[in-house]
């Protein structure tokens, strides 16, 4: 059988294809990495729910704050970190408060991922608190962006009630203090 000159050169043209590589190489083969990789956090209503129950010694809130990372960077949130115990009546009465005004819990429920953090004889989170400034009174609370960052550190004495009201926290300041914090609005 004979072949034209172009029929070889086109038969050599594709064998030289056929050998060479399509893509370059990006240099030798690496390892294959086969050490363990965490699932990424989710966030779901339950475990955002669970931040906010109650001051827990058993929870861990290096992970309780990986889930409000979570659902503040999907929800376009900030964190609201809540330090304080049970053993804290100035905690309750934050509690109570927050939770009887439907304006407020409305509005926190809306701009923050609220996450409590204990601080109790049974478990103080020295480690996990040693990241942020030192704490002068309970409950004490901390405004972080959805990555994490501490934007603002918040003595609650400041926004509490004024002498010969009931005890408890003054509505206006409080109101004030997240309306400031809360994340910025898109245009």
């Amino acid at each position: 059988m004979r072949m034209s000159a172009w029929g070889t050169s086109m038969l050599l043209t594709g064998l030289l294809a056929a050998c060479s590589p399509s893509t370059p190489t990006a240099g030798p083969a690496q390892p294959l990495d086969t050490t363990a990789q965490k699932p990424p956090v989710a966030a779901d209503a339950a475990a955002v729910a669970g931040l906010n129950a109650q001051f827990d010694p058993a929870r861990d809130p290096v992970a309780d704050l990986a889930i409000a990372k979570a659902a503040a960077q999907r929800d376009g949130k900030r964190i609201m970190l809540d330090v304080g115990g049970e053993w804290c009546s100035w905690c309750h009465l934050l509690d109570a408060f927050l939770e009887g005004d439907a304006e407020i819990s409305s509005f926190r429920d809306a701009n923050f991922v609220w996450m409590k953090v204990n601080y109790s004889e049974d478990n103080e989170n020295a480690e996990f608190l040693a990241q942020f400034p030192q704490i002068k009174g309970y409950p004490h609370l901390f405004v972080l962006d959805a990555q994490g960052k501490l934007l603002h550190s918040q003595f609650t004495g400041e926004l509490e009630a004024d002498k010969g009201q009931p005890k408890g926290y003054n509505r206006e300041r409080f109101l004030a203090f997240m309306k400031e914090w809360a994340p910025p609005k898109a245009p």
